[in-house]
């Protein structure tokens, strides 16, 4: 909220902003516990841990991560894969779908490859869940030429960028209404990447910049 109203002009500290807003009944959303979503029991590769936490990308397409969390509708769960880009955290592929299995892993995957198709060596890291061990989504990445890198067993912080998203989305929007149905959900959840999060959303890794102008500012 500070950063926002600096650049109309205003220019207010955060302590400021916190006193006001609670003076008009305005509250900050806070985040819930984390859940483990992630089945690593299985039989499939796992591959050391190339990122290492280091989370910081000098461009775009240097280093990417990727995650499935859920989102509760009154038809059940629906699971969101999504992939962020780095280097600006913006979102470069996603799919919803109700199983968490590795069809909708395999479709945030292709698109963020359509959006923007990876130079040879690019670290495209995940957890180990069977989604992203599975043969179907390391031969995607293998004819990519992805630099393949797995968090270490049931350690969220090894993908702790991706995790900050999904705090970010459900506090922003999945956990402020009940939703009826899985499409309800879906299309919320697209305009809220493609509406709010890329394009508006600031981020503090990018001095308060949204991804699409951090981006914009690189090129």
């Amino acid at each position: 909220m500070s950063e926002e109203l600096k650049e109309i002009g205003l220019d207010v500290g955060h302590r400021r902003v916190g006193r006001l807003m609670r003076q008009n009944g305005m509250s900050v959303v806070r985040t819930r516990k984390h859940k483990v979503t992630t089945d690593s029991d299985h039989k499939f590769n796992i591959v050391p841990n190339l990122l290492d936490r280091n989370f910081a990308a000098e461009r775009p397409n240097q280093k990417r991560a990727d995650d499935i969390s859920y989102v509760w509708t009154r038809e059940g769960r629906s699971y969101l894969a999504e992939i962020l880009d780095l280097h600006s955290r913006r979102v470069i592929g996603w799919a919803v779908s109700n199983r968490m299995k590795r069809a909708p892993a395999i479709r945030a995957l292709n698109m963020a490859i359509a959006f923007r198709a990876p130079p040879k060596g690019c670290i495209h890291h995940t957890d180990r869940g069977s989604q992203y061990c599975s043969h179907d989504y390391q031969k995607v990445l293998r004819q990519c030429g992805f630099k393949v890198s797995m968090s270490g067993k049931g350690n969220c912080y090894d993908k702790a960028t991706v995790e900050t998203f999904f705090k970010t989305i459900k506090a922003e929007l999945i956990w402020r209404q009940s939703w009826q149905t899985r499409r309800q959900a879906e299309t919320a959840i697209f305009e809220y990447i493609n509406g709010v999060y890329n394009p508006r959303r600031r981020q503090s890794a990018s001095g308060w910049k949204n991804p699409v102008a951090f981006e914009r500012k690189v090129a």
